[in-house]
């Protein structure tokens, strides 16, 4: 074990006159205590150490211990269900109130393991060794077992089914250079190093969110990546915990990256409380939760993005689909940026370190949908808030984000100042995958949907324009037609791009839903300007009766309740043809 000594201080970094060889990257234990940090720079015979504990008491003269490794941490069946700090040490299950120092993860979990593999086998890297069961007492599922990525060769033995511990070995493998390795249950990976997979693959469909101005106006791709930036108060906690809720991963990952604690607090107090839409029972059974509260120790914050996505990339690999919600990156670039100017570092734009963009890449990066080296599918969709100071999009956080990202979901402040959520702004938003889910829209039922984003994106357009005008003007002075577009994109506002986070109708809607709700909006529109061309008054378009009902269908009707959506058309037409006659008898009787 390399050996070093402590030669200077300041806050999480410090100097020390090395005893030994190092290598850069490599995580070490500092003072009596065992501290956990990492070598950040080496420089003839002095290192320089990121840790990432709180570094209170420590002076000159300490011990700086090697482990040989780089910073990783344990990946496990003990995953799911449970809330961790940073650096994916316990919060929970502990039977204690805090982290101790030097603290590096729980003890070892005993779960039932049943092997899929027997003595003479080949193993390949990442293969299926056997099935872990729920521990005594839980109600979380059974997971797969896998060899570590860097493991194969034949099998010289597997444990019999029984109660083992995480750490326990239930394989012995012999590598090709003839030496036996342990695989356990469990298994260590350095957090800045991607796992490696067979090959990146398209996606061909999107993650559904149940949040509509998503799913049909600006979709991601199941194993894509997008960017939530929006100012103070604009609702990105409030979003992602709606998109944990209700999107349609099989497991997610949520990091709180430098929040306050109170809304941390809030986090880890509601999510064992939920019940999961899609199987009825608790959400966290199929949930990870990394908190890193703002008053945290800071250098801990810039490592816990890489635990988060190694966490999300080791259920990827037993062939899920994970989405990973990270709120914020921002939080992580302000500490990159403060244990930056620690280093001595030249500051670059918005004082930043020069590496700013690059450190991104390496975190969205790792988003993908691949085929596993298991031969399985999985994939990891990255959903990152960003909270640029004064709402300003164009600071260097949200500026190099959108050079990685290919959905853009912007938070506007006067949206989120009139109560309407979500609060993103769809002239501001974009996605660049959208015409590749046209297909899928297709075989939900939705042929209509690319021609009918594109129309309701148009409409938003066109009010924006006129209201602008309206404002100098006056409503009532816009020609009829442009009276039409008005009503026709606050109805498109109000009654699908709104959604109400604590309906418990409307909180999640499922894509038929949606596409129900987009059909019947487009048909409005097209009647609407069907009568406004045979001479009918917007305002006696906006007087029918079924516009009430138009505007709450989403509140109103809900799953099962589709065919009420082809009750409402039919009455939409009767009204519309109702006003039309009207009408054309009031210009025959002047005629």
């Amino acid at each position: 074990m390399s050996l070093a000594i402590v030669s200077w201080i300041a806050g999480p970094v410090l100097h020390a006159v090395k005893q030994g060889p190092f290598s850069l990257r490599e995580s070490v234990r500092v003072g009596p205590q065992a501290l956990l940090g990492e070598v950040v720079r080496i420089h003839d015979d002095q290192i320089v150490v990121q840790v990432y504990e709180d570094t209170s008491g420590l002076r000159p003269g300490i011990e700086v211990h090697g482990d040989g490794q780089p910073l990783a941490i344990r990946l496990g069946p003990g995953l799911l269900g449970n809330i961790f700090d940073g650096l994916l040490r316990p919060l929970s299950g502990t039977g204690s109130d805090f982290v101790q120092p030097g603290m590096r993860s729980a003890a070892a979990g005993h779960r039932r393991f049943e092997p899929r593999i027997g003595a003479g086998a080949l193993l390949a890297p990442g293969a299926v060794i056997g099935e872990a069961g729920s521990a005594a007492g839980s109600t979380i599922r059974a997971q797969l077992c896998l060899a570590p990525p860097d493991v194969s060769g034949v099998v010289e033995s597997v444990a019999a089914p029984g109660e083992y511990a995480d750490d326990e070995s239930v394989c012995v493998v012999r590598q090709g250079d003839g030496r036996l390795r342990q695989v356990a249950m469990s298994h260590v990976w350095p957090v800045r190093m991607p796992r490696p997979v067979l090959r990146r693959v398209p996606a061909l469909a999107p993650l559904v969110t149940g949040q509509r101005i998503l799913d049909c106006l600006f979709p991601v791709a199941q194993g894509g990546k997008a960017a939530i930036p929006g100012g103070f108060g604009t609702g990105k906690t409030v979003l992602l915990e709606a998109l944990a809720k209700g999107c349609n991963a099989d497991v997610i990952v949520y990091l709180g990256c430098g929040e306050r604690g109170n809304e941390m607090a809030g986090v880890l107090d509601e999510f064992p409380t939920l019940t999961d839409p899609r199987s009825g029972r608790p959400l966290m059974e199929r949930t990870v939760i990394i908190a890193n509260t703002s008053n945290m120790p800071v250098a801990a914050r810039e490592a816990s993005i890489y635990c988060a996505i190694t966490v999300a990339e080791y259920f990827r690999d037993q062939g899920l689909h994970v989405a990973l919600m990270a709120d914020s990156t921002s939080r992580w670039a302000e500490a990159l940026r403060e244990v930056s100017g620690r280093f001595g570092e030249l500051p670059g734009e918005g004082g930043y370190p020069a590496y700013l963009s690059s450190r991104l890449a390496d975190f969205y990066e790792r988003a993908a949908l691949v085929e596993t080296l298991g031969g399985g599918t999985g994939s990891v969709t990255v959903m990152g808030a960003i909270s640029p100071p004064s709402g300003d999009f164009s600071e260097p956080v949200t500026s190099h984000t959108k050079r990685y990202v290919k959905a853009f979901w912007a938070l506007d402040v006067k949206r989120a100042q009139a109560r309407f959520y979500p609060a993103i702004h769809p002239l501001q938003s974009y996605a660049e995958d959208a015409r590749e889910f046209a297909p899928w829209w297709a075989a939900q039922g939705n042929g209509q949907w690319l021609a009918l984003r594109r129309r309701f994106l148009t409409l938003l357009d066109e009010q924006a324009q006129l209201e602008r005008m309206a404002r100098i003007i006056g409503k009532d002075a816009l020609p009829a037609r442009q009276q039409l577009t008005l009503l026709c994109a606050e109805l498109v506002n109000e009654a699908f791009l709104r959604q109400s986070a604590f309906s418990e109708i409307d909180r999640v809607c499922s894509p038929a839903r949606q596409a129900a709700m987009m059909r019947l909006l487009g048909r409005f529109i097209e009647l609407a300007e069907g009568a406004q061309a045979a001479g009918v008054e917007p305002e006696r378009i906006a007087g029918m009766g079924c516009m009430r009902a138009l505007q709450r269908m989403g509140e109103e009707i809900a799953d099962h309740e589709l065919p009420r959506f082809a009750e409402l058309e039919a009455r939409l037409e009767r009204e519309i043809a109702q006003i039309t006659s009207a009408r054309e008898t009031r210009d025959a009787a002047h005629g």
